[in-house]
């Protein structure tokens, strides 16, 4: 029998930890790990076509699982092509582990043409750096970058080809991998100081007190929790703009999500004195505008961080008991919307959604401007999950619903993709086909860039009202016009176009009571139209 080698142990450890999936993008410096999966049948491989598709995946798994998935990339060049959406899985403290294959060690001297700095460029998004410098270490390494990954990071081991190739000394071939590294690291929870001073400005609240919460906070027992604190104190309940998961619809408590742009937030913090953040950071604007504040908090309010991303809801349960016992916080009623007719916009197409939902869905949200009209739409359609875009690297969304689906295959999910965004990471529909995932796209074509219109003119540059033929060709998306159903026909996904709101709902209708993938090209105006 052949001794193992260090990729096969890597696999074993990875299983051991509880990972079963590893979605990936590898090349020559990864075949190892590639053969090796033929054994270890407990862990799935998925294959996306463009190393930022895989590593959304794995950020749409995480939400959805609670527990990481692996990725698989190729060098460098391949974390760096993975990398925007690692940012955003960064923003949303969600478990993974990541392995970057890398030039055997005696190999790296010649600097060949894909050799880079690994570590530099990882050490970018990640909580956790190893290289495993012989495949005798990849098993513990392995272990502990799951472990590490369990805090809601990115834990990131590099592995050298021959490392990979090599045989694992027979010894050590039984080791196993240690419980206590396994055990994961918890964040510390909320402080008796901490719940002390909130239990202090909560039972003198007023709306000049404001809850703003994130983190594990905005699921179904933080969110009822963080209700019932502020029905018996008066305190004003907010979530951070773009939640990592929220839940929502009818029969779980509402929160009003804090505004995206600067002057919306600023506007709902208005005359908030004493700040809680529970799973949440202080706000700050997305980005600087001339003459306009970064710090949101409203100036001279006390600002307290009761927990961190994850224990927030514990502390939030402990502090309702404490300050509402025997309460139970009041739930979103059941209001879907009238099915639209008519014209197809913003708000019609809310309608639609809001209209058609089906139970327990999952919602991947990349809508843009187009979906300003969806959290109103949608309050009180069928309880469902939201996943959000929480570090602004936009091609999020269809990779992201990858990950939701194969993490939850009995829940159908609806990608809310806008079209600009959509061809950063257009390749993950090929992997909906491929796996036969139970998604539905919806592609909202408004032929443009709006948001950026939109920023055009709120940074005050000249001429943004009406900006001139250069400056606008970079925000068009025409000459020529993006046909999303020749694309995701193309790759496998069954496809349509629409133009009204009866018939979007029709096709929203249809997909999801046909299991597998399919993608809806709506048909939308620029929200700079001019009506008639």
């Amino acid at each position: 029998m052949n001794p193992r080698n260090g990729a096969q142990s890597l696999l074993d450890a990875l299983a051991t930890g509880g990972v079963d999936v590893c979605f990936a993008n590898p090349g020559t410096s990864e075949m190892h790990f590639v053969a090796a999966l033929d054994g270890a049948p407990g862990l799935r491989g998925v294959l996306a076509l463009f190393e930022g598709v895989a590593t959304g995946a794995a950020d749409g798994y995480a939400r959805i699982a609670g527990r990481p998935a692996a990725v698989l990339l190729h060098l460098g060049p391949g974390l760096g092509n993975g990398l925007a959406n690692l940012h955003n899985a960064r923003r949303a403290h969600v478990p993974m582990v990541l392995v970057v294959g890398d030039h055997a060690g005696y190999h790296k001297r010649y600097d060949a043409p894909l050799e880079s700095d690994i570590d530099a460029v990882a050490h970018t998004v990640s909580g956790w750096v190893r290289r495993s410098a012989t495949a005798d270490e990849v098993a513990d390494d392995a272990a502990l970058a799951v472990s590490v990954s369990r805090a809601g990071q990115i834990a990131t081991l590099i592995l050298p080809a021959d490392a990979s190739w090599n045989a694992v000394r027979a010894a050590d071939t039984d080791a196993g991998v240690p419980a206590a590294v396994l055990a994961g690291r918890a964040e510390p929870a909320a402080t008796a100081a901490a719940m002390d001073t909130a239990a202090y400005w909560l039972r003198s609240s007023n709306p000049q007190t404001a809850l703003l919460i994130g983190g594990d906070a905005t699921d179904a027992d933080g969110l009822a929790a963080a209700a019932r604190i502020a029905e018996a104190t008066g305190a004003r309940l907010l979530c951070e703009t773009f939640p990592t998961r929220l839940r929502r619809g009818a029969g779980v408590p509402p929160v009003e999500r804090l505004g995206y742009f600067a002057e919306a937030a600023v506007a709902q913090l208005t005359g908030v004195t004493r700040l809680i953040l529970a799973g949440a950071r202080a706000p700050v604007s997305f980005f600087a505008y001339p003459g306009m504040a970064s710090d949101l908090v409203p100036p001279g309010a006390e600002v307290l961080t009761l927990a961190g991303h994850r224990g927030a809801a514990a502390a939030l349960a402990a502090l309702a008991d404490e300050l509402a016992p025997g309460t139970t916080a009041s739930p979103a009623p059941a209001d879907r919307p009238t099915p639209p007719t008519g014209p197809l916009n913003a708000l019609s197409l809310a309608a639609a959604v809001g209209a058609t939902l089906p139970e327990n869905a999952i919602v991947v949200d990349e809508s843009m401007t187009a979906g300003m009209g969806l959290p109103a739409a949608t309050a009180g359609a069928p309880a469902h999950d939201v996943l959000s875009i929480t570090g602004g690297a936009i091609g999020y969304g269809l990779p992201a619903a990858i990950g939701a689906a194969i993490a939850a295959p009995d829940r159908p999910v609806l990608a809310l993709q806008a079209d600009g965004s959509a061809m950063y990471t257009i390749s993950a529909l090929w992997t909906h086909a491929r796996e036969n995932l139970d998604i539905t796209t919806v592609i909202l074509n408004n032929g443009a860039y709006d948001i950026l219109r939109v920023e055009l003119q709120r940074v005050g540059a000249e001429n943004a009202a009406a900006p001139g033929p250069r400056a606008a060709e970079l925000l068009d998306l025409g000459r020529p016009d993006l046909d999303f159903v020749q694309i995701a026909q193309g790759m496998g996904v069954p496809a349509r176009r629409v133009g009204n709101a009866e018939d979007l709902a029709v096709a929203l209708a249809e997909s999801f009571a046909e299991p597998g993938p399919h993608l809806i090209e709506a048909m939308l105006p620029s929200i700079f139209s001019v009506a008639g």
